[in-house]
């Protein structure tokens, strides 16, 4: 097997020794990071996440630090979605579009003060874009990628491990909102958020010497609970609808046709507004479509067809364990997104029966 050649440029995180020792099988490379992908194998790491608690080291999520006194405008002027009612204590997912509307990130802000955020960015440059921005209009705003490293903690016993590292005022924190929790001799930012659909949290952990202090403690703490190292599993998200921008979404597809319509409501004119409005009624949105057959790895989008025409295009795929069929993600055209609606998949393996589902599985 080939492995990634040793660089600066694909740089490893503050856990990656713990990630190591816990024998991560299989990773990728997103943001210049190391991400785990798999440690036992696919199936087994995605039954211990539903049944007990993992660690994920998900440092990838690199923020975006604004601040100054031009933060707020900043950001107003790049989000689709209105800020105003935004507390001191919450996230927002944030859909970050291009001008014509197209989506270049889809972050989760994180509000630290009147002048200081974080956006937390999935797998693209979106830092020189909110930069280039900044510098362009001369804005009092520093932008920068500060030293913090995400650490989810994910699955059914979350609350529990936590409590015991952080005290019981982790059980109190809202969805997506967060808490400054003590370890050691600092603070960290910790919010009920994270990449599945189990339920967890998401610790900020500011500076990178904190990073291993904080896996062994976790993983201490955690033992009768049968914690372990994990990873984001692609057949718990799509199980549950949970997008993955680069494989679901890209710039050629608007927050409209991936269902996010719902975060697009800033009054103000912010950059891409008149693109996106204009594209407000999508003729292709994100569906789950259950296929027939035997599929292999997904590489590629593969055509869905109807009587022979493409009418979209399958964008995630796999097997799911507990649900016996191949769940996937697609962009389908309208005249055949409703559920019911019988397609074909054309894969590497030959063509697959599917249909258009009327919700996600969880």
């Amino acid at each position: 097997m080939a492995t990634i050649f040793p660089s600066r440029r694909v740089r490893r995180t503050p856990f990656s020794a713990g990630v190591d020792a816990a024998g991560m099988s299989v990773c990728t490379v997103y943001n210049r990071m190391i991400l785990p992908s798999v440690f036992a194998s696919e199936d087994e790491d995605y039954r211990h996440l539903k049944s007990h608690v993992q660690v994920w080291d998900v440092s990838c999520e690199r923020q975006v630090a604004v601040r100054g006194p031009d933060a707020r405008r900043l950001l107003d002027m790049i989000s689709p979605r209105d800020l105003d009612r935004m507390a001191p204590d919450q996230c927002y997912y944030m859909p970050a579009i291009d001008r014509d509307g197209g989506m270049l990130n889809d972050p989760v802000l994180v509000k630290l003060a009147e002048d200081h955020y974080w956006i937390s960015v999935a797998d693209s440059d979106y830092l020189h874009y909110v930069l280039g921005i900044a510098d362009a209009l001369a804005l009092d705003v520093r932008v920068w990628e500060p030293d913090v490293s995400p650490l989810a903690i994910q699955g059914p016993k979350a609350d529990d491990l936590m409590a015991r590292v952080f005290g019981d005022e982790a059980r109190e924190i809202r969805f997506f909102r967060y808490k400054r929790l003590a370890f050691q001799d600092t603070t960290f930012v910790v919010a009920r958020s994270g990449y599945s659909k189990q339920g967890g949290f998401e610790i900020y952990v500011e500076g990178s010497g904190y990073g291993m202090p904080l896996w062994d403690t976790l993983m201490k703490a955690g033992e009768d609970l049968e914690v372990r190292a994990g990873c984001p599993s692609t057949k718990e998200r799509v199980e549950g609808g949970l997008l993955s921008y680069g494989n679901d979404m890209t710039r050629e597809n608007t927050p409209f046709e991936c269902g996010l319509g719902k975060f697009v409501n800033s009054p103000r004119d912010y950059i891409g507004k008149a693109g996106l409005l204009a594209r407000a009624e999508p003729v292709q949105q994100i569906r789950p479509v259950e296929i027939g057959g035997e599929i292999p790895p997904i590489t590629a989008p593969w055509p869905l067809l109807a009587d022979g025409r493409k009418v979209g295009q399958v964008t995630t795929a796999t097997r799911s364990p507990d649900f016996g069929v191949n769940v996937s993600i697609a962009m389908v055209d309208r005249s055949h997104w409703d559920a019911g609606s019988a397609l074909e998949v054309e894969t590497p393996l030959g063509m697959r029966p599917a249909v258009v589902k009327s919700k996600f599985w969880i």
